[in-house]
């Protein structure tokens, strides 16, 4: 039988808790506010990046007086020495290609 000094020692016992304390930080607040800016950002950012799409994609169309500074004209020779460049420039690495290692392999 259960004495009436072991009752009244069990209910002013303190006992201990193991409970993790309520930190001053509340993440879950955190978490929701980043998501939420994440999820007002990628539809903004898809607006914007349409808008600048549309605005790019206009054609470009020079006005009579903005063409003051272009060339009217573009010149014969101007042409034949960009030509004449570019095919010996082929002539060349034709050449480099074609020409054998000036290196021996040492494992043949």
């Amino acid at each position: 039988m259960i004495s009436f000094n072991q009752i009244q020692t069990k209910f002013f016992k303190k006992e201990r808790k193991f409970k993790k304390e309520s930190s001053w930080l509340n993440i879950n607040f955190y978490w929701k506010f980043v998501l939420g800016i994440v999820f007002l950002a990628i539809p903004l950012s898809l607006f914007l990046g349409y808008r600048l799409f549309l605005e790019t994609d206009k054609d470009f169309v020079l006005r009579e007086d903005e063409m003051e500074g272009v060339p009217k004209i573009i010149r014969k020779e101007r042409i034949d020495r960009a030509l004449e460049y570019f095919s010996s420039r082929k002539e060349k690495s034709n050449q480099i290609i074609n020409s054998p290692a000036p290196i021996i392999d040492p494992s043949l």
